[in-house]
């Protein structure tokens, strides 16, 4: 077992060890290094004013970079990865990076607090040459807020960028970061386990499925963390002190999707950026979805496999995941075994999951879905906990409903079917008394809570209005959506 990590800073070799294992890459870059820059914000990536970019070879080895949340990544995280500040981004006699100057161009900042992170973001979408249009900037600065610039002159200067791209402007060298990253990663012993620790808190990172599981059976009390999106908030907003973190996110093959004609398996590493685009074109209505539900830095290292396995309870995808049928898989070191996802949620906090279990796949039936509907409910449209969330499904057969599916998500103490209303249309023809009636027998499946995101009585109202909207979207074939119809021209920024 490896006890030090390796990765690329600003373009230069790391080799760092002796470090608890629930460091963040935030807290060791404004320490160790003195790169204070980047900024910490709200601690809970949320604000983006954390941003840096981490970059690791695609199948091609070109260097893909990405756009991350510094204050909830753990620094075992970033083992083999191209991490960039923005104190690396000029030239070394001082000249700006094209990001920068078209800050400077366009006034775009004024206390600069938030400003590191805006520039990395721009700065991630232009070295992948896409992000930056008028279709594309809204979706690549959604995680960086800002109180006193305003976002028109941050737009200008991504515009700037954009017209610019084409012209006299260098680009850092990738081809020399991807070939030190290449020379990092053939040493000898890159097949190993990573053990990041200070002798309190360790940080393992599996090579191997059977290394993992075999690594969990004898820490059955360690943390599995997966993208780190919810249990880094554990470490920076509670405080709470863990003894051992299992990471998904360097074994082999976890970051990949498979499909094998009936179903589709995502396996634990797998981001819901990748899950996104993996899915734009054969489940538009999810992939909107996951388009809200985080901003891209949130998108760029959280997992579904982590969202799923968080059981939260107003979590986003388990209501979709359940509308699709999909089932999970849970494995030890010795045995496998495969259970329908609407099973895996017990009660609040309590999932079916045995000692040494770790989830290892979603199943996602491979069949069209075109009667799915995805409905969130939240304060803010972008990057914001869901109030109400309704994932619904059906299939019809010579008109008449069956197999209907009404998922819930911020309903109950756990995502949750609606038993009674889908009782109310199975069987039934396509008709809006149908959907009317299970809209009013919503009062015999939830009981919600009150709380900061809304009242009792407004949940209950909003999933009643919901259910019925979805009754009108399939009556009249029209489709509702905030965002608009062209998902595509939203997305084609980031694949």
């Amino acid at each position: 077992m490896r006890n030090e990590i390796r990765f690329l800073l600003n373009g230069k070799a790391q080799h760092v060890s002796d470090v608890a294992g629930d460091v963040t890459l935030l807290e060791w870059l404004r320490g160790k290094p003195h790169l204070r820059g980047t900024k910490q914000g709200c601690a809970e990536g949320d604000c983006g004013a954390c941003t840096v970019t981490m970059a690791r070879p695609d199948a091609m080895g070109r260097l893909e970079h990405w756009p991350v949340n510094s204050c909830i990544l753990f620094l075992g995280m970033i083992d083999g990865s191209a991490i960039r500040t923005v104190e690396g981004l000029a030239s070394p006699d001082g000249k700006l990076h094209p990001v920068q100057s078209a800050m400077v161009a366009a006034d775009a900042s004024q206390c600069g607090f938030c400003t590191p992170g805006f520039v990395m973001s721009l700065y991630a979408a232009w070295q992948n040459g896409r992000g930056l249009s008028v279709n594309e900037v809204d979706t690549t600065l959604a995680g960086n807020l800002c109180r006193c610039t305003g976002y028109r002159p941050i737009v200008d200067a991504a515009s700037m960028l954009d017209h610019g791209k084409d012209g006299d402007m260098t680009k850092t060298d990738m081809a020399n970061e991807a070939a030190m990253l290449a020379a990092l990663s053939l040493a000898k012993d890159h097949q190993d386990d990573i053990c990041l620790g200070d002798g309190v808190t360790q940080f393992i990172a599996p090579a191997t499925n059977a290394s993992f599981a075999q690594i969990y059976t004898k820490n059955a009390d360690a943390t599995i963390v997966g993208g780190a999106t919810d249990i880094g908030l554990w470490v920076t907003k509670q405080h709470r002190k863990f003894g051992t973190f299992l990471w998904t996110g360097r074994v082999a093959g976890f970051d990949q999707i498979e499909t094998d004609g009936d179903f589709m398996r995502i396996m634990p590493a797998v981001t819901h950026q990748q899950f996104l685009h993996h899915i734009a074109d054969d489940l538009p209505e999810c992939a909107e979805l996951l388009r809200r539900f985080g901003a891209l830095q949130v998108r760029s290292s959280g997992t579904v496999c982590g969202n799923i396995a968080n059981a939260s309870p107003i979590g986003d995808l388990p209501p979709v995941l359940m509308a699709l049928a999909s089932k999970i898989e849970l494995t030890t070191a010795s045995k496998t075994r495969i259970l329908d996802l609407e099973n895996f949620f017990l009660d609040y906090g309590k999932q079916d999951r045995q000692s040494s279990e770790f989830l290892s796949a979603i199943l996602v039936p491979q069949e069209p879905a075109p009667h799915l509907r995805c409905y969130k409910i939240s304060k803010r449209f972008d990057q914001d906990i869901s109030a109400v969330m309704l994932a619904a499904n059906l299939h019809l057969d010579d008109g008449v409903i069956t197999d209907v599916c009404l998922a819930f998500g911020g309903m109950a103490g756990i995502p949750k079917r609606a038993n009674h209303a889908e009782a109310k249309l199975a069987g039934k023809p396509l008709d809006m008394a149908h959907f009317k009636a299970a809209a009013a027998a919503l009062r015999d499946d939830f009981t919600p809570l009150s709380d900061m995101r809304g009242s009792a009585e407004y949940r209950l109202l909003t999933s009643q209005n919901l259910l019925i909207k979805y009754g009108l979207e399939l009556t009249s074939s029209r489709q509702m959506r905030l965002a608009g119809t062209d998902l595509a021209a939203g997305l084609e920024g980031w694949s």
